[in-house]
């Protein structure tokens, strides 16, 4: 079993402090959430984990050995992968092209080798739930569930094993949520630790085995699935004491 732990996490921006105090256990085969609403300090995680940003205290362990990530290659190089929003997707190349990104394959005097990628990609995509009749169709074709699904599936492909995902349902439709939700299940059974984190608690009760809920940087819940329930934590993302004060002193 593959572990990311992190102890006692802050980050700090000159007097602003956006994390605080993080405790946080990421395990293979599960499913965790984190939640929060615009500021809460999720972008400032992602970015510790994915090598982007040092944090100004605290440690990263994986599998128990410290680690201090200069660089996303040093998250990579640790099987941490990052999907983000964006997808790094390049909307004009074909699917395959894109599967491949930077990772070409090449043969003899570096030719490209297509046909193997073609294949490759067509098969990774299916596992997942994608059948393509043509994987040279421009990717920009695809809808954006299955251009998340893409993002992923070439991320486990290329050795991830653990997948942070920046909000992938929040630009979907309940159809093209409905397919990342079915993928991150899929990657959990194969045994990946999936990191979503996201602003929608339903989205995230569906397919989450463990929660976390951030606000102005600090974790405000960390709790399994069996510890929670769906009211409680709508009502927490929802700031749901800020608001039982409210109703409380305008009498409602």
């Amino acid at each position: 079993m593959s572990t990311i732990e992190l102890r006692d996490i802050q980050q700090t921006f000159g007097n602003f402090t956006a994390l605080q105090d993080i405790n946080l256990t990421l395990t293979s085969g599960t499913v965790t959430c984190v939640l929060g609403d615009n500021g809460a300090g999720k972008s400032t995680l992602i970015k510790i984990l994915s090598g982007l940003n040092r944090p100004t205290a605290g440690q990263i362990l994986v599998d128990g050995q410290p680690v201090s990530f200069a660089s996303p290659r040093d998250a990579l190089d640790a099987g941490i992968a990052t999907v983000y929003q964006d997808l790094a997707l390049v909307p004009s190349l074909s699917v395959w092209r894109n599967f491949f990104l930077g990772q070409e394959l090449t043969g003899t005097f570096g030719r490209l080798q297509e046909a193997q990628m073609r294949q490759i990609t067509s098969v990774q995509l299916a596992e997942m739930g994608i059948e393509l009749d043509d994987v040279d169709v421009e990717i920009s074709s695809l809808s954006g569930g299955q251009r998340q699904v893409v993002a992923i599936a070439r991320a486990i492909y290329f050795g991830a094993r653990f997948l942070v995902l920046d909000e992938p349902t929040a630009a979907l439709g309940v159809k093209q949520s409905g397919m990342v939700l079915r993928f991150i299940d899929a990657a959990r059974e194969r045994g990946m630790g999936v990191v979503f984190i996201t602003h929608n608690p339903h989205h995230a009760y569906l397919v989450g085995d463990h929660f976390a809920i951030l606000n102005l940087g600090r974790t405000v819940l960390d709790k399994s699935a069996a510890e929670v329930d769906l009211e409680e934590l709508t009502q927490l993302m929802a700031g749901g004491g800020e608001l039982d004060a409210l109703r409380h002193e305008l009498g409602r």
